[in-house]
């Protein structure tokens, strides 16, 4: 997952802020889907890599989310935004591992529960998973 997140880091398109991410999803059939980071000149009409993961694994079929690898040159590693770990909790749990990394590999490892607690999910719709 690292390699394939960091490869696709580099197809980012970044010309605002230079800065790249790229994120690699497993799905729960072990396939791998990947997304990067893509800005716009209109900030908030950007997408997350994260987000762009998600929309390739829903469009490849899959609809649940084993772990999440998150890659970015930075120190300290680069954690999900709001908006997209209440993306990641719709096709994961509480217990989905987040890995983030740095250029040079995994520096930390999250259930997405600590990522984001009391998560809003279906339940809260009276539609348990």
């Amino acid at each position: 997952m690292f390699d394939a997140a960091k490869k696709i880091r580099h197809r980012a398109y970044a010309p605002y802020s230079g800065f790249q991410v790229g994120v690699a999803i497993r799905a729960a059939d072990g396939s791998i889907y990947c997304g990067c980071n893509v800005e716009n000149v209109s900030y908030p009409e950007g997408c997350c890599a994260e987000a762009g993961a998600v929309s390739a694994m829903v469009a490849g079929g899959q609809a649940k989310i084993a772990e999440v690898l998150v890659v970015a040159d930075a120190d300290p590693v680069v954690t999900p935004c709001g908006g997209c770990r209440q993306k990641m909790a719709e096709f994961g749990d509480a217990e989905t591992k987040v890995y983030l990394a740095d250029l040079d590999g995994v520096r930390a490892e999250w259930r997405l529960a600590d990522l984001l607690p009391a998560m809003f999910g279906q339940d809260h719709l009276g539609r348990g998973a």
